[in-house]
């Protein structure tokens, strides 16, 4: 399979798979050739038929977003059909996108619930699962890096097929899979919001980065003074003159984060320095083949 076919398949999403029905049903509803508002190939499922995926990215829900949810559906219904595949020999159907959605219109009481169903593998069923909520902001941080981490390990897909399907860069996905080396104790802090994914990195490289951890939250900490925390420093230090915020010593975590991800695709020292009107990145070679080589991957767009 060529990298352009992947990424089409690793990218197939919910509105992918529904924007063909959709715009039946649009036509459909203009030519007055059908009596439904759903659109084709959306079928009404007892909601006792359907069972969440055990494999499910998001493993939280946030109990006032549900109740928000469950509110609207007994108002109005089911808006958009979850998307479901056929299992135990067609007599029940497992979740692939929608869960939210299912759960509630359990407690708006309702009895099925519009849902397309397509035959899916479990590759395809993960996936979609996977690039849907990210591509919805659903997953906190851990989640999110633990879902590119399956898409890499369990299906062999590079970094460069997970950023170009979820519409991120590569330097964040490589960012937020890093919080995945952080210690159980601080993963747990980002999951459940008492620390950002900017905090774990400034203290990532810590020795006592639980302890440093608990200080910001107690304290309230920015994420620039975590990093001034990590480094031992108890007050900012004063810029002399002429001193940019690009300088090594103002670097935030994800600036040091990227210059590295970029050094290790040149194979050269890269420096990024920025500041508010603007800034640059420097790379260093030390011979005229290694700058042609920075001149051919630029040419070619392999860097």
């Amino acid at each position: 399979m060529s990298p352009s076919e992947k990424n089409k398949r690793l990218g197939r999403g919910l509105s992918a798979l529904l924007g063909e029905t959709q715009e039946e049903s649009f036509e459909s509803s203009e030519t007055g050739t059908t009596g439904s508002d759903r659109p084709r190939g959306v079928t009404e499922i007892s909601i006792d038929l359907i069972q969440p995926n055990p494999d499910q990215p998001r493993k939280t829900m946030v109990e006032a977003e549900l109740a928000a949810l469950a509110e609207s559906i007994a108002e109005k219904g089911v808006v958009q059909p979850i998307l479901v595949r056929p299992v135990e020999s067609g007599t029940r159907y497992e979740i692939v996108a929608g869960e939210r959605r299912w759960r509630a219109a359990q407690r708006a009481r309702l009895h099925e619930i519009p849902a397309l169903v397509r035959e899916l593998t479990d590759r395809e069923t993960l996936e979609i699962g996977i690039v849907e909520n990210v591509q919805r902001a659903d997953l906190n941080p851990i989640e999110e890096a633990q879902s590119y981490r399956q898409l890499i390990d369990r299906f062999g897909h590079t970094q460069e097929d997970v950023a170009q399907a979820v519409a991120k860069s590569r330097s964040h996905i490589a960012n937020m899979m890093r919080l995945l080396n952080l210690p159980d104790g601080i993963q747990s802090y980002v999951a459940e919001g008492q620390l950002s994914a900017g905090h774990a990195r400034a203290i990532a490289t810590a020795p006592n980065a639980e302890q440093l951890a608990e200080e910001i939250i107690a304290r309230g900490l920015s994420v620039r003074e975590a990093e001034r925390l990590a480094k031992g420093v108890t007050a900012p230090e004063k810029k002399s003159a002429g001193k940019s915020s690009g300088d090594a010593g103002e670097k935030d975590a994800d600036t040091r984060a990227l210059e590295a991800d970029i050094a290790s695709r040149l194979g050269l020292s890269v420096d990024i320095r920025h500041g508010a009107k603007g800034g640059e990145i420097r790379v260093h070679y030390q011979t005229l083949e290694q700058l042609d080589d920075v001149c051919r991957r630029l040419s070619n767009g392999s860097v």
